[in-house]
């Protein structure tokens, strides 16, 4: 498997209350292509820190980040919207879907900032609603939707682009179990496709099922294990 992902010694800092306080104290990971990795820890352990980071959504305050070789953290704004658009899915555990546009719709949007001949985009669309099981709900709105339809609505959009790499921010935590196991069992056959997987989840058993486990505490990578995905 090809390097995807690096970053060396990456902090991020804040300040709060007058205070500097690292949520990233020094992160060197490596994410090779294909892998399907959860990231656990407890509150404030700096998973989504390094989830914004992945997602350039937010910068280091010191180290770098590499993406398919490419610098980000030295990258301008504009640069790095441009490889977060293209190369990077999310999936969040609120949704995020426009209420006023139907599933379909929603699931094109991030299409909107991309030239692709529009039959092309529409039929894609299609397709992956089809693979998630909402081939009848594309004219809905998402208010119309029970929560695990939403979520895999949300996965929909997430893989339009074709990403390198799909990010998970605890994407069965607003779900009743059943829902959760659909959910679950949908990110695991998205991986099976070959697509790189980083899913933040505070769900032991959810995590015991990636095939790789990091665990953050105060900023710092606590251990990283290479797992038999229990399925």
């Amino acid at each position: 498997m090809a390097e995807l992902i690096e970053l060396h010694a990456v902090r991020r800092r804040y300040a709060m209350d007058g205070q500097v306080v690292d949520a990233l104290a020094g992160i060197d990971l490596h994410i090779r292509a294909g892998e399907f990795i959860a990231i656990t820890g407890a509150s404030g352990s700096g998973k989504s820190s390094l989830l914004n980071i992945l997602g350039c959504l937010d910068r280091p305050t010191e180290g770098r980040y590499l993406i398919e070789g490419l610098d980000v953290a030295g990258m301008d704004d504009e640069a790095a919207s441009d490889i977060r658009n293209r190369r990077i899915g999310f999936v969040f555990q609120s949704f995020h879907l426009l209420p006023r546009l139907t599933v379909l719709e929603n699931v094109l949007l991030p299409l909107r900032f991309h030239r692709q001949p529009p039959q092309d985009a529409d039929a894609h669309a299609r397709e992956l609603l089809r693979q998630v099981g909402l081939q009848d709900r594309m004219a809905h709105r998402p208010t119309e939707l029970s929560g695990g339809q939403m979520q895999r609505a949300a996965i929909a959009r997430a893989l339009v682009l074709r990403p390198a790499i799909l990010l998970a921010d605890e994407p069965t935590g607003n779900l009743d179990s059943k829902s959760a196991a659909d959910v679950l069992r949908l990110i695991e056959g998205v991986h099976a496709g070959g697509q790189t997987v980083v899913m933040v989840t505070h769900d032991h058993d959810i995590a015991a099922r990636a095939a790789r486990q990091i665990r953050l505490h105060d900023g710092r990578i606590e251990y990283d294990v290479h797992q038999h995905a229990a399925h």
